[in-house]
């Protein structure tokens, strides 16, 4: 059979595939000829940004992976992470930025469907979602259009495929004017002895299609997602996938069906470049060669070529590897849901990737080389400039009551509540904490006392002033997060969200935060398991603020003992855990500064990961004794707005000390880390409360009284009483007022 070669491939054609002249040429001395145009259009999707890593393998290298708890980590089509009693739980975050800021609606929906499939693909049921979302300012005018299509896109899949949505972020700022990002995650629950993965094994078994039809939507989506916007990004819309979430719970239903019947030897969701990248890992990871039949591929639309075929991202389909004496049994299982089922090639022993269509070979490529000899690039990078410290004469005042009303009103610490009321946070009846809190919670099904916790965090502001403490932030507030509700911090995924890595600036961003990542998981014992790189977030030249976001699981054993957000009575005192000596000084790149006083100078505020572990482990260990009866984590606002949530999230007021020889601007707005919101209950005598003190103190930590609930005020030292009404007024106002509602 020839080679069909329809098309001539020129320079203008290879710079439309993203692929540069030295990797076109690459492409010729790896397989000795002109490649067919079908063979450009796989090596395009291969070895493009989004598929390849090809500039931030080196890095992603670096950071651990492994660890007593982990059962499988990067690589697969999600992280897998032991929980006892032959349970775990298997998650991932993964980026759908540029479709979404295509085709705000489908590219957040099938950002959602994405990372779901990824999930169930490897055995779980789905129990848990998340998403991380950030707008341009909210004075842009495509600002609006944007939240409220890609919140539309999330809530429609997530709520129809039936998975509650039980945490995330959204954000604004202006430099994401240009490219919004959206970050998914989900978790789901699996056997630890039935995880599937996607290595193909055994010559000559059948090669099966399986899901939704072909369709021409999506073509070329894992490329556009590897470059830079500019002003036609219009034409790109064609690249986004449409998806289909009803078909997707019955993929769901009928993959976990045919996994118990033992008919699977491997399988791999179709997600960025198609069947094209499916076909090849899992027969790369084999070592195995593949051929396919495209005339057995179902489809929607008549004449797609096999270019078309190989690249569509038409989503809710998957590739699976059967054993032959189960053939009949798994069509039978997939007819009954109503799905294709196509036998659309076999597993070869000659490590080629053959396509067939039409009765012409028009592609024959060497399988492991598709993967394993993509280029990798040590790209140049220069470390960040440090940002000069504020001086202590440096600190603009304001009144405080005004200052924090006006924070919680406005755009980053107002209530998301417009938000999350769009998604169903109940659904499947094991959300044990809706969003709001410091963490989603979600009972683990058929077990008494466990549940799972997961959090979403990263604060771009600071990852731009210092992306290697900045990187060390984001790991250390998702963990303190998930902390914060007693839950034992298992594992993490992550989604780095760059702007262009051949600019050394931008990369010097990426390698400063993945040292920073890598340095917080080893010393808090909390691997990265799973993950995704997002770069080329640009147009016309303006990047995104550095967003490496972190989304971590942890374990709770006993959830009648879980910590809540809201204050839990009156006259219940109130303690700051992990405070430095004078509470609160950071003001450097605060919300503060910023929201206030308009500025941004200064460093973000310094990690001290083994005070960080230390203080962590503390408090976990007074929630799980039953001590704590509510904690809240100090971020974003400081102390100040971490009382006053918790002040909102119960109705419960509280009145507060500022030490009177100190300012009380750092000390109630300074973003210090570290420390943690702790209530506990009043001491029957001072001597028991001063063993308990002891306590603290004879563990390293310092942990001052700071006030008592009560009452139906905020009552922050010196400063006027703030109503709690009045408190959730101006923090519930802000979205409904900014989308119209």
């Amino acid at each position: 059979m020839s080679i069909s070669n329809d098309v001539k491939i020129t320079g203008d054609l290879i710079a439309a595939h993203g692929l540069k002249p030295d990797e076109y040429q690459r492409i010729l001395d790896l397989i000795g000829r002109e490649p067919t145009f079908t063979e450009l259009g796989i090596f395009s999707a291969m070895w493009n940004e989004h598929c390849s890593y090809k500039s931030s393998k080196k890095w992603l290298r670096t950071l651990p992976t492994t660890g007593p708890q982990v059962i499988q980590g990067p690589g697969e089509n999600a992280g897998v992470v032991d929980i006892g009693d032959g349970d775990c739980v298997v998650f991932k975050m993964e980026s759908h930025n540029h479709p979404s800021y295509i085709e705000p609606y489908q590219g957040a929906a099938t950002g959602v469907g994405g990372i779901l499939r990824d999930v169930f693909t490897m055995g779980a049921r789905p129990i848990a979602a998340m998403n991380a979302l950030r707008f341009g300012a909210p004075d842009h005018p495509k600002t609006r259009h944007l939240v409220a299509g890609v919140v539309a896109g999330v809530g429609g899949y997530g709520n129809s495929f039936g998975v509650p949505t039980v945490g995330g972020e959204v954000n604004f700022d202006a430099r994401y004017n240009g490219n919004i990002l959206v970050n998914a995650f989900a978790a789901g629950l699996a056997k630890s002895n039935a995880i599937f993965l996607s290595q193909a094994k055994g010559v000559g078994l059948p090669v099966v299609y399986l899901g939704a039809k072909t369709g021409r939507d999506g073509v070329g989506g894992a490329t556009m997602a590897s470059a830079e916007f500019d002003d036609n990004i219009d034409e790109k819309r064609p690249t986004v996938q449409v998806g289909d979430p009803f078909t997707e719970k019955c993929l769901l239903e009928a993959c976990l069906e045919l996994m118990a019947s033992g008919a699977v030897i491997a399988i791999q969701d179709m997600g960025a470049a198609g069947l094209t990248c499916s076909a090849v890992e899992m027969g790369a990871k084999g070592d195995l060669g593949i051929e396919l039949d495209l005339d057995q591929v179902p489809v929607r639309e008549e004449r797609m070529s096999a270019y078309e075929m190989m690249l569509s991202e038409s989503q809710e389909r998957m590739l699976m590897v059967l054993r032959p004496e189960k053939e009949e049994e798994a069509e039978a299982i997939f007819r009954k849901w109503g799905l294709d089922f196509a036998i659309v090639g076999k597993t070869t022993d000659d490590l080629r990737f053959r396509i067939l269509h039409q009765g012409d070979e028009v592609a024959n490529l060497p399988i492991k080389e598709l993967g394993d000899q993509a280029p990798e690039y040590d790209r140049p990078w220069v470390e960040s400039k440090k940002r000069a410290p504020l001086a202590d004469t440096d600190i603009p005042q304001a009144d405080i009551a005004d200052a924090l009303l006006k924070m919680l009103g406005g755009p980053d610490l107002s209530s998301r509540r417009w938000v999350w009321e769009q998604y169903d946070t109940l659904i499947q009846g094991n959300s044990m904490q809706i969003p709001g809190g410091d963490a989603g919670v979600v009972r683990v099904e058929g077990h008494a006392t466990k549940a799972l916790a997961f959090s979403s965090d990263v604060t771009p502001r600071y990852c731009e002033a210092d992306p290697y403490e900045g990187g060390k932030q984001a790991v250390a507030e998702c963990w303190r997060n998930l902390t914060a509700t007693g839950a034992e911090p298992l594992a993490a995924t992550d989604n780095l969200n760059f702007g262009n890595p051949e600019r050394p600036e931008i990369m010097g961003q990426l390698v400063g935060a993945v040292k920073g990542i890598g340095e917080a998981c080893r010393a808090l014992g909390f691997p990265i398991v799973s993950g995704n790189v997002s770069l080329y977030n640009e147009t016309n030249g303006q990047g995104i603020l550095p967003t490496p976001t972190i989304g971590g699981v942890g374990l709770i054993r006993d959830w009648s003992k879980m910590a809540r957000l809201g204050f839990a009575g009156e006259g219940e005192l109130i303690l700051l855990f992990g405070a430095p000596d004078w509470w609160g000084t950071h003001l450097g790149q605060s919300i503060y500064m910023r929201d206030i006083h308009g500025r941004n100078d200064g460093p973000p505020p310094p990690v001290d990961l083994a005070h960080e572990k230390t203080v962590g482990d503390f408090v976990r260990g007074l929630i799980q004794e039953g001590i704590a009866t509510a904690v809240h984590d100090v971020s974003d606002g400081g102390l100040a707005v971490a009382l006053a949530e918790m002040a909102m999230a119960s109705g419960i007021g509280a009145a507060v000390n500022q030490l009177e020889d100190g300012d009380p601007i750092p000390q109630f707005f300074g973003e210090d880390q570290g420390r943690y919101v702790v209530t506990v209950k009043e001491f029957p005598d001072l001597e028991d409360f001063a063993l308990f003190m002891a306590r603290i103190k004879e563990a390293g930590i310092f942990a001052p009284w700071i006030g008592t609930t009560g009452g139906s005020e905020l009552k922050l030292g010196n400063a006027r009483a703030i109503s709690v009404s009045e408190l959730k007024t101006a923090h519930e106002s802000w979205f409904p007022g900014f989308m119209g509602n």
